[in-house]
Parts: C-alpha cells; structure tokens; sequence
C-alpha cells in the first residue's frame, strides 16, 4: 500500500497490473477527514476530477516481491523516485463466509423482510423475501433500496403491472410480486444479474420475468420503479414514460440530494415529481403520470 497524488495515480494502478499485480484498488486517502473529495462517476458523465491524494493497493501473489513489482511499475511510467510503501500480509480466509457475513436479514418494514439464502428468517410470520445476490446489485442494505421497498409496500393495493428498470438481483419486482402485484417485468444491461434475478423469482416462488435492455417489450405499467443512478435516470426519462400508462405511479431512485432537481426537470414531460423518502444522503422522487 502507497499513498500518491493525483498525478500519477491511475498510471500507477495500470503499471502495477501490467507487472503482474493480482488487483489495484484507488482510495481518497483523506477519506474520513476535512480533506475527503467526494467524486461521482456516473454512467454518461465525464469525470476530470481526481482525489488529491490517493491510497494505491496492490494484491499480489504469495511469492512475489513487492518492491521489484513495485520498481518495474515504477519504471514502465517514468517515476524517477519509487514513493514509500508497506507491505501487509493477506491471511487466507474463506472468502464465501467473509462475504455471506456482511449481509444480515434486514426489516424493510412491518411486514417486509429481506433474508439472505444462507440465513434464518428472524420472524417466520411475515413476508420473508429469500435472496442470493450473487454478482448483481441489490441486497436491501443500501438506502436506495430501502427506500424503493418501502415506497412498494406503502404503493401497491393489489393486482398492479410493475417495470423493474435496472432490476439487479430482482429484489424490487420480486417484493412487488409477493406485496400483491399481478405482473413484474425486471430490465438490466448487465447479464449477470438475470440469472441471478431468475433464480431468486424461483426461490421466492413469484412468476417475474427478467429481461435484458436488447429484448423487445411493449410491456404497459401501473407501477414504474427505477434504482441506478441520477445520469442514466434522466437519459431513461423517455423510455420509461414510454412504459407508463397515464396515471401510473413511479419512483426513481439512486439519487444524491443534489441530484434531485436536475431529474425531476427531466421527467418534467410525463411526471409530476417530488420527493418521496430519503436516507442519509440519497432521495427518492415519485410522481405520477400525467
């Protein structure tokens, strides 16, 4: 681990890979501090900031010498002076229980649950959603799916059509399904989460339907629910007014506080906005169709 400026700190990274590095991670390394830089990159945005200072993490193999790699990455962007560095032995761990562990059954509400596959469900009684994430996003521990679960539960009567825009792991649609919703279509451009959104809609027992951003759909909704983030939200603003029959009811989410005004200008067209919910930083618009 190293701490280096702005400068040379993503050349760095890429060298270190190049010599043989198993990972590079890049920190703030004034995170924590008055001199922490928030950045945010979003999809469709370009970010010319950088961390002043940044904190270099190079995993490297067991056998491997780190001040060589470390040298020759050097060398390969014309670093005269190799900045100073520690090295932290890395203990073999199970990783999969590592990971299991960071998450937790969590209560979304009174009687909403999100329950890990590999956990116990602390109230049996209540609607328990069963969730393996695997590579996709969505666990119910992060605000912004917090706050579209809670916006589901006190949303759906019974019998509403649902897009589950950038559906990840399919927690949103699945909930949905289970809270009395009729139908739920989940969309993502990643194809890792599909498969891990149509095993959970079979583990929960719901009739969800996942399909990438490629596939055809003329799918109507009552219900339109968006998790990513602010950029791609407002470049989706037409497309899912396109999906939103008039008087349908939407929420978008993965937005900053700063953010909020600059989206809800963009889905000025088709939807009436305003804030619906917020956790710690983030908020979540909801509206209906006009």
């Amino acid at each position: 681990m190293l701490r280096t400026d702005a400068r040379v700190a993503d050349e760095l990274s890429d060298a270190l890979l190049e010599q043989g590095a198993l990972s590079v991670s890049l920190e703030d390394a004034g995170a924590g501090s008055d001199a922490e830089t928030p950045l945010y990159g979003e999809p469709g945005m370009q970010v010319d900031a950088a961390w002043p200072q940044s904190l270099v993490s190079a995993l490297c193999a067991q056998h491997a010498d780190p001040a060589q790699l470390l040298a020759a990455a050097c060398a390969r962007i014309g670093l005269a002076q190799m900045p100073d560095y520690r090295v932290e032995p890395v203990a073999e761990q199970d990783w999969v229980r590592r990971s299991q562990a960071q998450f937790e059954p969590i209560r979304i509400c009174a009687r909403l649950w999100i329950v890990p596959s590999w956990a116990t469900a602390p109230d049996p009684g209540a609607l328990n959603r069963v969730l393996d994430p695997g590579l996709a996003f969505g666990t119910g521990s992060h605000p912004t799916t917090r706050l579209c679960l809670q916006w589901l539960e006190r949303t759906i009567a019974g019998g509403e059509r649902i897009l589950d825009y950038g559906c990840g792991s399919g927690i949103l649609a699945i909930a949905a399904l289970r809270l009395g919703a009729s139908a739920a279509l989940g969309v993502d451009v990643d194809p890792l989460a599909l498969p891990a959104a149509r095993e959970n809609a079979q583990r929960n027992r719901v009739d969800a339907r996942f399909i990438d951003t490629e596939t055809a759909s003329d799918f109507q909704a009552d219900l339109v629910v968006a998790n990513i983030l602010a950029n791609p939200l407002i470049l989706l603003a037409p497309l899912l007014a396109r999906h939103a029959r008039s008087g349908a009811r939407i929420a978008l989410s993965g937005i900053l506080e700063a953010q909020a005004a600059e989206v809800m200008r963009a889905y000025t067209p088709w939807f009436d906005l305003r804030i619906g919910g917020s956790d710690a930083n983030w908020v979540l618009l909801e509206g209906r169709r006009t």
